[in-house]
């Protein structure tokens, strides 16, 4: 009681929550992964952070940061520990037009960020399904992806700088407004990525891009990941690097859509192998504007460029988006994918990434070694197929935990195998630790300790996450 009376006098009683007061911040969005614990501060301000991490240090008590618990890897267990919500600390700063940069709060959400930049005709082009609910505190620390990766990056393609509290409270100040600053060891990078385990961030520097002043979408059905490279090869030169996003929905998921989201109408009257989601952009006002007849140059470049690849059978059959709601709804069938894939018990969620070249292999592999683990197991292969991100899951016949685990571990080795990662844009979490042990690098893992042990000695920041 000492503890909780002293973090109340920081940030005022009413933002140290303790018992059922809780209850939203002990458990993750999947349900896998619940706890108790034994506060939950919300500060308002950087000083008031610092002054809880000096606090806990003293005490030798845990702190996990949370953001708007998207996560999937049970990166913010805490039994016992104190967490640290962002939520208050909530502001967007300054949005620099000029600059092309947003200065925000670790709380904010990113749609917060997408609708405040959109009113100077610029984006921040990190989107993902959980956009209005992932605070910018979590999408740096797990250095997130979604769909645009493809075109702009992970986020930290997207940050100049960030602030950060230490362990000890000490404030790192890396807010830097520069592209180019070459003074020594890259400090930004550490905390981008590392999950709270090294610092708790407060605020950043985002970068921002002209928004787009109109879109080409379309689904488009193709035989088979071989032909959609080609595709994603062609569009990328005809566009000069348009293309923002190239998403990956075999059949399997239009079975799955079916069945847990009739609302969601299917592309196509037929169901093809393959279908693609293919989202171009332009700034340039001469392909933007509409032509007499009422069409815009980009849409139409799109169309010629599919009718000319379904004259040589690369394209089984397209649908292009002629309003904004019609693109709204493409979008709407992709992103009901967590809920279809986490809709059906026991399951093996993971997150690889692969050499573009290298994806069907993977998938060939893949499901013939399922197969031999578990005849009767089902799977599910969806992918920001621009960027090589596979999320491919598997629906076990039974719910044993060993099976369960060996799958996992099979999906990770046949990642690395072919020169891939067992984590793309998730973070590694508590779920992905043994996975760190088998397949990472034993040097890499030396040097990660290393720095763990001199940026956070005593183990408090989000213990038991990361490293194996």
């Amino acid at each position: 009681m000492a503890l909780i009376d002293a973090l109340r006098d920081i940030t005022g009683p009413a933002n140290v929550l303790t018992g059922d007061e809780t209850a939203r911040y002990s458990h993750d969005w999947t349900g896998k992964y619940v706890w108790t614990p034994r506060a939950v501060v919300r500060p308002a301000n950087r000083e008031e952070v610092a002054a809880t991490l000096r606090l806990c240090a003293e005490a030798g008590v845990p702190v996990v940061p949370t953001g708007g618990g998207t996560g999937l890897n049970g990166g913010t267990f805490a039994e016992g520990g104190v967490m640290l919500s962002l939520e208050r600390m909530n502001r967007i700063r300054e949005i620099r037009p000029a600059s092309r940069i947003a200065i925000v709060e670790a709380g904010v959400v990113l749609s917060a960020i997408h609708d405040a930049v959109a009113e100077h005709g610029l984006a921040f082009p990190l989107t993902f399904g959980a956009r209005g609910s992932a605070q910018v505190g979590g999408f740096l620390s797990t250095n997130a992806g979604g769909s645009n990766v493809v075109r702009f990056g992970n986020t930290r393609a997207l940050v100049l700088g960030v602030e950060v509290v230490l362990a000890d409270g000490r404030v790192l100040d890396l807010m830097s407004e520069l592209r180019k600053d070459n003074t020594g060891y890259d400090l930004r990078d550490l905390f981008i990525g590392a999950e709270g385990t090294l610092g708790i961030i407060t605020a950043a520097v985002l970068k921002l891009v002209p928004a787009a002043r109109a879109h080409a979408t379309a689904m488009v059905a193709v035989p088979g990941l071989a032909v959609a490279l080609d595709l994603l090869n062609r569009l990328q030169g005809e566009t000069g690097g348009a293309v923002e996003a190239f998403e990956y929905l075999p059949a399997a998921y239009m079975e799955r859509l079916a069945r847990h989201r009739p609302d969601l109408k299917e592309p196509f009257a037929t169901r093809y192998p393959s279908t693609l989601l293919i989202e171009i952009g332009v700034t340039a006002p001469h392909e933007a504007e509409p032509l007499a007849d009422g069409s815009l140059p980009v849409v139409t470049r799109l169309e010629d460029t599919l009718a000319m690849a379904m004259a040589r059978g690369e394209v089984l059959d397209a649908t292009l988006a002629r309003t904004e709601a019609q693109r709204a709804e493409m979008w709407a069938v992709r992103e009901a994918a967590a809920e279809i894939t986490f809709a059906q018990k026991p399951h093996v969620d993971t997150d690889i990434s692969l050499p573009l070249d290298r994806m069907q292999d993977f998938l060939t592999a893949m499901t013939a070694r399922l197969h031999v683990l578990d005849p009767g197991a089902e799977e599910l292969a969806i992918a920001h197929l621009g960027d090589g991100n596979f999320h491919y899951t598997a629906f076990p016949s039974r719910d044993d935990a060993p099976l369960l685990a060996t799958i996992r571990n099979a999906v990770a080795e046949e990642a690395v195998r072919l020169g891939g990662s067992f984590s793309a844009e998730h973070g590694i979490g508590l779920s992905k630790r043994p996975t760190m042990a088998d397949h990472k690098d034993p040097v890499a893992l030396d040097v990660m300790a290393r720095i763990k042990a001199a940026l956070d000695p005593q183990g408090l920041l989000n213990p038991g996450k990361v490293l194996p």
